[in-house]
């Protein structure tokens, strides 16, 4: 069986765009932001139009439906036939803006982990009001950090609402976001089948914008701790079924990272490159050669660090992409969505601050982006899992583990 590792014809025309876009906006304001924390970067307003209009046609989505609509313009799937749709494409999207700017693409309007969110667990009725909107995803709390099971925000059916109470912090996008994406226990006796995400609007009664973080990198990008206090909306709002389902527990709702790990792993990925090319820049300016046809140790010492960290990206590069293409073809990828973050959050933080090292006092000066690459890395390997929550998720699955097994 032969494997082809070379992308998709029809996704070169989303890559061309997204680093387009990487390249001319927002690699040129990309150290005014990181210096001006949490103001609004308005040149987005335009690129968040452009993608608007580009998922009218197919090539980008704007908001949560982008990815279903475009599974829905797929031609019926052949036995032996592949997929290359709406993860894949969000993948190859973000690498190339991160590697533009990471805490910018995180800022890009309608563009929001909250979007993936809905994408993976609504239905199409809720599709319809909410595809388009832009989402926040709120988890952590004060009293957990990856063990996302300990959710303490609860939602209280009354009548033909929900009352959610509550605290959120590092929401990414928090309080720029039109809705939040919100994770509570409907019954804290049911333990983790009882946790549902649920669709709040981020101006209505009873949610309250605490504080924005400051923050090591991705300074541009608002990170939000919000309350919620007696917030009341439709039962409506919680997205997919409101049934708690002992039997399938925490599954549904943890759906939601199978499509946002790749994602995660792409910013990565996009970092990785972007520090990786600059290095090679240098070190061509340096007269130092790097020479595929010699063993590394044979090299200059610079160039043998470059060959060992380009062949952990083009590993990191290639489980991402795998972690999509499975996802875009429905096949159960939770542990390679957790290999890919794993391995691209490690790399990138490896290669980034190694690349400080190798350029010496420059690469820890203002004068190159190297400095902010490395410390923007950092987060990559933090949220939406930590390298040590993705590694205990991979021993459960190689191992066949329980949570309760192998803790």
């Amino acid at each position: 069986m032969s494997i082809n590792l070379e992308l998709p014809k029809k996704l070169h025309v989303t890559v061309d765009q997204a680093h387009q876009a990487a390249a001319e906006i927002f690699r040129p304001i990309s150290r005014k932001y990181d210096l001006r924390e949490h103001d609004y970067p308005v040149e987005l307003d335009t690129l968040a139009s452009l993608y608007d209009g580009l998922s009218e046609t197919g090539q980008a989505g704007a908001g949560a439906d982008g990815g279903r609509s475009q599974e829905k313009k797929q031609k019926p799937k052949t036995d032996g036939a592949v997929v290359n749709g709406g993860n894949m494409q969000s993948v190859v999207n973000v690498v190339e803006t991160s590697w533009g700017d990471v805490g910018l693409m995180l800022s890009i309007p309608y563009q929001g982990l909250g979007n993936s969110a809905i994408a993976a667990v609504a239905t199409d009725e809720q599709l319809e009001r909410f595809g388009k909107v832009w989402a926040a995803m709120a988890i952590t709390e004060p009293g957990f950090g990856s063990d996302s099971a300990a959710v303490s925000t609860t939602a209280t059916l009354d009548g033909d609402e929900y009352v959610i109470n509550g605290e959120k912090i590092y929401v990414t996008a928090g309080s720029r976001a039109t809705h939040i994406v919100v994770w509570a226990t409907v019954d804290k006796s049911a333990g983790r089948a009882a946790i549902k995400s649920f669709v709040v609007p981020r101006t209505h009664p009873g949610v309250t914008v605490e504080r924005l973080e400051h923050k090591l990198g991705i300074k541009v990008s608002d990170t939000a701790a919000i309350r919620f206090e007696n917030c009341r909306i439709p039962k409506e709002n919680l997205l997919g079924s409101p049934e708690v389902d002992t039997k399938k527990g925490f599954g549904g709702v943890m759906q939601t990272f199978d499509n946002t790990r790749p994602l995660v792993a792409g910013m990565a990925v996009g970092v990785t490159r972007a520090a990786l090319e600059e290095l090679r820049r240098i070190l061509d300016e340096a007269g130092i050669e790097v020479d595929y046809d010699r063993p590394a140790a044979d090299q200059h010492a610079a160039a043998a660090e470059f060959l060992r960290m380009e062949a952990d990206f083009e590993a990191a590069y290639l489980h991402t992409m795998r972690a999509a293409w499975m996802a875009d073809n429905k096949k159960p990828n939770s542990t390679e969505a957790s290999m890919s973050k794993a391995k691209a959050g490690r790399t990138a933080t490896d290669v980034t601050n190694k690349v400080v090292e190798l350029t010496g006092t420059l690469g820890y000066s203002e004068r190159l982006l190297v400095e902010k690459w490395a410390r923007d890395s950092k987060i990559l390997d933090i949220f939406e899992g930590t390298q040590q929550i993705q590694n205990l998720i991979i021993a459960r699955r190689v191992l066949n583990k329980s949570s309760a097994e192998l803790k």
